[in-house]
């Protein structure tokens, strides 16, 4: 979408022109998501969820209609700005599931989650351009012809659409009283909330001495972080040349390495997760995931010595392990955030959470898309050439994020909120 708005002068620049589009959507986060958070808490988390989705439905359409750069920079901010659902979600997972089921709910909204990261590229390399890929079907002086991205906007936004009609329909999880919605909401949490947070100061200021959540939040971002550039990378590594350390893979190729990623995470997130939360905890689980992440990373430049099938196969296969092992640790760590605040503050908590993520992702694509134009411009360097650079700097973002793991940093809670 850059490179058709000719906004780069060369072909590497368009990694760092695109980087800052990616990062509009977490900047428009990070300035309002402690706010939703607050909304989810005062007025519930489905009010948030269904004003959430509208605008997704509005923005992410004129998204899609963008005439220039700029138009598509400005859509993607007030998209992120108005999109507050994922904090009320996360608070919602937890509050509608009993303890023993906790895992598995926040399992469901994390693959939700990264399936959405999954299938968004995946449909942008199926429907992107349609009049050039489906010329029998979409002229160029058709709708789809003049705006070559509105297809795929359409889809999502459609999507979206019937995503704000079945709000309406899900329960409310905020009660402040009776008990006799207790088939979706833990009693205990309930309880828990009156007795211990009801004498206590209920703003987003007092989240802030609450070191268990704290530590766990900035834990959290520099995963985050993590992630963000990885998946910024992938995509615009994948489709780059390989005169410039990378793969020369068809859009097609990269949307179909990315679904069956999709459903690797479905089928561990749903299945394998809440079995291994049980046995060995969120702490150590996240663990594991962070040391093997390193170990698949270190792998990837060499992918770029393969050709034919056996690329497309191991693109496929590490792609997919890859995304299991991040939405594991997301898990773990939603777990350990949502069990150190009680449901009055959850709310915010994970707004605060997202805000202060939103910071650090939205760096992410940004700083992503720059390292790797800088990367490709140094293919012939004695020391990390070209590919090799990004995916060690990735590694050491994920060195730091598995030694905050351990004590002193990262503090348990003393009493934990289910």
């Amino acid at each position: 979408m850059v490179r058709d708005f000719h906004i780069a002068e060369h072909e590497e620049d368009v990694s760092f022109y695109a980087g800052f589009e990616g990062s509009a959507f977490m900047v428009g986060r990070f300035l309002t998501a402690l706010l939703w958070g607050m909304v989810a808490d005062c007025y519930g988390r489905k009010t948030v969820m269904i004003l959430s989705t509208m605008a997704v439905v509005i923005f992410n359409t004129l998204f899609g209609l963008s005439t220039s750069y700029w138009m598509a920079l400005t859509m993607r901010f007030l998209l992120g700005a108005f999109c507050g659902v994922l904090g009320p979600m996360r608070a919602y997972a937890t509050e509608v599931s009993r303890r023993e089921h906790q895992a598995l709910g926040v399992a469901m909204l994390s693959s939700a989650w990264g399936i959405g990261l999954v299938i968004g590229p995946a449909l942008g390399g199926y429907l992107a351009q349609p009049a050039e890929k489906f010329p029998h079907i979409f002229s160029q002086e058709s709708i789809f012809g003049r705006f070559p991205y509105f297809l795929v906007s359409l889809v999502i936004s459609i999507f979206a659409l019937i995503v704000f009609i079945i709000c309406f329909w899900l329960p409310e999880t905020l009660h402040s009283h009776d008990l006799e919605d207790a088939d979706f909401i833990a009693s205990d949490d309930l309880e828990k909330s009156q007795s211990t947070e009801g004498r206590a100061s209920n703003t987003w200021l007092s989240l802030l001495r609450n070191w268990p959540l704290m530590s766990v939040v900035i834990l959290y971002c520099v995963f985050q972080l993590h992630d963000m550039a990885y998946i910024e990378i992938f995509s615009l590594w994948a489709v780059s040349p390989k005169s410039f350390g990378g793969l020369s893979l068809a859009t097609e190729d990269v949307g179909q390495a990315l679904a069956v990623a999709g459903v690797g995470l479905l089928l561990c997130q749903l299945l394998l997760y809440p079995v291994l939360e049980r046995a060995f905890g969120p702490i150590t689980v996240s663990r594991t995931g962070a040391v093997l992440s390193i170990a698949l990373l270190s792998c990837y430049p060499f992918i770029a010595k393969l050709s034919g099938r056996s690329q497309t196969l191991v693109i496929d296969l590490v792609s997919a392990l890859k995304n299991v092992l991040s939405i594991s640790i997301t898990t773990g760590l939603f777990l350990l955030q949502n069990r150190a605040v009680s449901q009055r503050q959850r709310g915010a908590a994970n707004g605060l959470s997202l805000c202060m993520m939103s910071l650090c992702k939205a760096a992410g694509p940004a700083a992503a898309g720059s390292l790797l134009s800088w990367a490709q411009s140094r293919q012939n360097a004695s020391f990390l050439p070209g590919s090799h650079m990004v995916f060690f700097i990735l590694n050491v973002i994920e060195l730091i994020g598995f030694l905050m793991t351990f004590k002193p940093f990262l503090a348990e809670p003393a009493q934990e909120f289910c």
